[in-house]
């Protein structure tokens, strides 16, 4: 197994995705974050607890299909990328909803 480089972590979280069907998944402690398509389940997680200091109970990822856009006559892709749906532990889910919703 690779080992795990503590200051390369932070740079596989590219930002949470805050959708509807993410909010509903907040409901039972499960944020959803796009990640770097090539970052796997250990190394997601792992970055995760450093950069949240939670404890993360399970990873679930999905790699999005390309989507087809076109402007005008020229026709290209959306960029694809990596989605990641952590479950935390219960006891953790006031600690990171103070860091992505802080109170304004």
């Amino acid at each position: 197994m690779n080992k795990l480089d503590p200051r390369t972590l932070p740079d596989l979280i590219r930002r949470p995705i805050l959708t509807e069907k993410a909010t509903m998944l907040m409901e039972q402690n499960k944020y959803t974050f796009e990640v770097v398509p090539k970052a796997s389940k250990p190394q997601i997680k792992a970055a995760i607890e450093q950069l949240f200091k939670v404890k993360v109970v399970a990873v679930n990822t999905q790699n999005t299909p390309r989507k087809k856009r076109r402007v005008g006559k020229f026709l290209g892709y959306k960029p694809q990328y990596k989605k990641a749906v952590v479950t935390l532990a219960e006891s953790d889910a006031e600690t990171i909803r103070k860091v992505l919703f802080p109170e304004v």
